[in-house]
């Protein structure tokens, strides 16, 4: 038995040490940023679709004749398939790899973004779009894989920071770009056409520059290889042999995510990243009140505040960046453990930032006040947003390293579910609360969930300690 184990073995086909050329730990490092900032562009499609709607969903309600709260589905039914896509691309990711199960969905999307462009009725957008979402959601949820194929954890935290900065420039440019559409010759249809071309554009040059990049599948591939050039036949992969049933597959990509939400840290996090991503939506139907509605801005120039956003998310980013130092210097002081409370400081001043831009926003957006007092909330949130995503992003990953699929689930789940509440009720919220009522509001729940990076932060180790999922990871 042990001569046929050793038989076996030899014909197991793995790297060829620890500097070979085919595992993608060890690709240039020009690969590996050609390769996040492909995976990046096509992250952006996906995130630029979402918002760019909005800006055309009172043309919409005009044309089909509907209220513009029904007209403002087509984001929410494309955020719910943002959340319902991963529990299939997710799985498929891991037993056909990232490549194709990122581009055939992303193909599919393209198809269906078209289609929206082209409707003749209310029924035909909303179903189109929320299988742009369903499908488009391929590389939101298969990207953070892919990074972990490329990048050491220590190199990681940079890597998901581009694509983080993927995730959000789609909401924050898209309306800037979609109220000049609008309100051109074009029209709302036009939204849709130029995000299909841009989207199939990327598509192609994704499918012509993307390597696959998930080891058991580069294995897998070596060992069909080896059997070719040999005529060998024994040679194998350990991926070859992995047959997972449906059952399996369910429990980590459907009931796993579930259970970890049922731990406090996945839960808090999750819902804390999921309010401020949700936020994110509420300003494309709360920024042309204020600005368009309050102040008298035309319908472009009061889409310009979004570029505020993008300054705080610069800003955040510095942060970020800065942060990393900080992060390595604690994972050397614990003999290259992993720290991942290490992770916490910028969501725990972007937690601060958010709230303040939130209340000045609220009590500054009549046109009493100067014009630069909003704007410098508007920059505010945006670096509270993207501190407290890409810190709680980070954060969970670190903690379920075993189970971090599961943990990034759980997170696009719920923030999407979150998020795809807002749109058809941020114009109601507004006119009936008012401005300074609705955004305070907003401000209290921040505030509400200002200490929750301070806590982990203190005893989040301890915490852990004590969590089915986590324990065995900080019992140390």
């Amino acid at each position: 038995m042990e001569a046929a184990n050793d038989d076996s073995t030899r014909f197991l086909v793995e790297f060829d040490g620890p500097a070979d050329s085919e595992n993608p730990r060890n690709w240039s490092m020009a690969r590996k940023v050609m390769s996040t900032i492909v995976y990046g562009l096509l992250t952006m499609g996906a995130t630029w679709s979402s918002a760019i709607y909005s800006t055309g969903a009172q043309r919409v309600a005009a044309e089909f004749h509907v209220t513009e709260a029904v007209a403002s589905l087509g984001t929410s039914f494309l955020l719910i398939g943002f959340g319902i896509g991963p529990l299939l691309w997710s799985p498929l990711s891991e037993i056909h790899g990232r490549k194709f199960p990122v581009l055939i969905p992303y193909f599919v999307a393209v198809c269906f973004t078209f289609g929206t462009g082209v409707a003749r009725n209310i029924q035909t957008v909303l179903i189109t779009r929320f299988f742009v979402g369903f499908f488009s959601s391929a590389p939101l949820c298969i990207t953070g894989g892919a990074l972990a194929d490329l990048f050491d954890p220590q190199q990681r935290g940079l890597a998901l920071l581009g694509y983080a900065m993927a995730v959000v420039g789609g909401p924050v440019f898209a309306p800037v770009a979609g109220s000049a559409i609008v309100s051109s010759s074009l029209g709302w249809r036009w939204t849709q056409f130029i995000t299909g071309i841009y989207m199939a554009f990327v598509a192609i040059v994704a499918s012509l520059l993307l390597v696959e990049s998930y080891p058991p599948v580069i294995l897998a591939t070596k060992a069909r290889r080896l059997r070719f050039v040999t005529g060998q036949s024994a040679y194998y992969a350990n991926h070859e042999r992995w047959h997972p049933g449906l059952k399996s597959m369910a429990s980590k990509f459907l009931l796993r995510p579930i259970q970890l939400l049922k731990t406090p840290i996945c839960f808090l996090f999750a819902l804390h990243a999921s309010f401020v991503y949700s936020i994110v939506y509420l300003n494309i139907g709360a920024f042309p009140i204020i600005f368009r509605q309050t102040r008298g801005w035309s319908p472009v120039v009061a889409s310009l505040p979004f570029l505020a956003l993008i300054v705080g998310i610069i800003a955040g980013t510095m942060v970020n960046i800065w942060n990393q130092t900080f992060y390595l210097k604690k994972v050397k002081a614990a003999g290259n453990g992993s720290c991942p409370e290490a992770r916490l400081p910028p969501m725990m001043a972007g937690a601060i930032v958010l709230t303040g831009g939130l209340f000045i926003m609220a009590n500054t957006a009549e046109d009493r006040f100067p014009w630069i007092a909003p704007i410098i909330a508007a920059a505010m949130m945006g670096f509270g947003f993207f501190t407290i995503f890409q810190a709680a992003l980070n954060y969970l990953v670190d903690n379920f390293p075993a189970y971090a699929a599961s943990a990034v689930a759980a997170n696009a789940f719920l923030r999407s579910s979150m998020a795809s509440i807002f749109p058809p009720l941020t114009t109601r919220m507004y006119n009936e609360l008012g401005v300074r009522w609705a955004t305070n509001l907003l401000a209290f729940v921040a505030l509400a969930m200002t200490p929750i990076p301070w806590l982990f932060y203190f005893y989040g180790r301890r915490i852990a300690a004590r969590g089915k999922f986590s324990q065995r990871f900080h019992a140390a």
